[in-house]
C-alpha cells in the first residue's frame, strides 16, 4: 500500500500541475479585460487617502489630538494599503455563488464521475487566478508602495517579515474555505445570494478593510476577536505595523492557523454530507 502511494505521488503532483496550468491560461486568455478590471480596483486609493486626511484634520480641530486610537494619519495610510494587500489575498469574488450555482444547475456532475477532488480542484482554480492578478496587479502595488514609502515604519525585523507572510499566506486558505462554506451551503438551500450578501456585508466590515478594528468600542472589539475576520485584512497590517506584540505574535498565528484547520474540517464534512443527498438534477 505504501509502495503504491509513494509510485503515485509524482502522478498526482502532474495531475494538480495541468489543473493549475490550465486554470492560469484561462485566466489570460482575456487579459486586457482581466488587466483593466484590476487596475480599476486601485482607484478609490486616492479617494480614500483624502476622506482619512479629512477625518484627521477635523479630529485635531475638535480636539487637538493627532492620533485616533494610536493611529497617525501616516499610521492610518500605512494600515489602509496594507489591509488592502491582505484583502488582495483573502478576497474570493465569485467563489461562492460558482459554488452554489453548480450544485443548483447539477454542473457538480462532474466532479463526481471524475477522479479529481472537488475542493482541490477549486483551490488551484482560485490559486491561479491569484497569480494572474498579482502578475499585474504588483506594478502598481509597487508604484503606490513606492509613493507611499515615507508613511510606512521602518523596515519590519526578520521575525515580522516571516510572520507577514505567513498571515498572507494564512488569510488567502482562511478565506477560500470560507467562502467555499458559504457556497457549499448550496446542498441544502437552492439559493444562497441573501446569506452570501449578509456574509460579504460582515466579511467587508469585520476584517478592518474599512478601517482598523482598534477603532472599534472595547465591547465590540472583544466580540470581533472570538471571528476569523479580522484575520483576513487587519491582522497582516498590524503585524507589519507593530500593532502585534512580538510575545502574541506567533500565539495569534497558532490562533489563525486553528481557524484555518477548522474551516478545512467544516468544508470536508459539508462537501461529504452534501454529496449524500445530492440528486445531480440539472445540466
Amino acid at each position: 500500500m505504501i509502495a503504491w502511494t509513494v509510485r503515485t505521488l509524482p502522478q498526482r503532483a502532474s495531475t494538480w500541475w495541468t489543473i493549475y496550468r490550465i486554470a492560469l491560461e484561462e485566466r489570460m486568455a482575456y487579459r486586457g479585460d482581466f488587466a483593466l478590471g484590476t487596475l480599476m480596483r486601485f482607484l478609490p486609493i486616492v479617494t480614500q487617502i483624502f476622506l482619512w486626511w479629512a477625518i484627521f484634520d477635523a479630529a485635531a480641530a475638535a480636539t487637538g489630538k493627532s492620533h485616533l486610537a494610536g493611529y497617525s494619519f501616516h499610521d492610518m495610510v500605512a494600515y489602509y494599503l496594507l489591509s488592502m494587500l491582505g484583502r488582495a489575498f483573502s478576497s474570493m469574488p465569485g467563489l461562492a455563488s460558482t459554488v452554489a450555482r453548480q450544485i443548483r444547475e447539477g454542473e457538480i456532475k462532474k466532479y463526481l464521475v471524475q477522479p479529481i477532488d472537488m475542493i482541490g480542484f477549486m483551490l488551484l482554480a482560485r490559486m491561479a487566478h491569484k497569480s494572474a492578478y498579482y502578475a499585474i496587479a504588483c506594478g502598481p502595488f509597487a508604484l503606490v508602495f513606492y509613493l507611499c514609502g515615507d508613511y510606512f515604519p521602518a523596515w519590519p525585523t526578520v521575525e515580522v517579515g516571516l510572520a507577514f507572510l505567513l498571515s498572507l499566506v494564512f488569510a488567502f486558505l482562511l478565506g477560500f474555505f470560507l467562502d467555499l462554506c458559504i457556497g457549499l451551503i448550496g446542498f441544502w438551500f437552492l439559493e444562497v445570494s441573501s446569506l452570501l450578501f449578509i456574509y460579504m456585508l460582515l466579511n467587508f466590515f469585520l476584517s478592518g478593510h474599512m478601517f482598523p478594528l482598534d477603532l472599534l468600542p472595547v465591547g465590540w472589539r472583544g466580540a470581533v476577536d472570538y471571528l476569523p475576520f479580522r484575520y483576513l485584512a487587519y491582522f497582516p497590517a498590524a503585524i507589519y505595523l507593530g500593532k502585534v506584540p512580538s510575545s502574541q505574535l506567533w500565539q495569534e498565528l497558532g490562533v489563525e492557523a486553528l481557524w484555518l484547520v477548522g474551516m478545512i474540517f467544516i468544508a470536508r464534512y459539508l462537501y461529504a454530507r452534501g454529496v449524500r443527498r445530492y440528486s445531480g438534477y440539472g445540466g
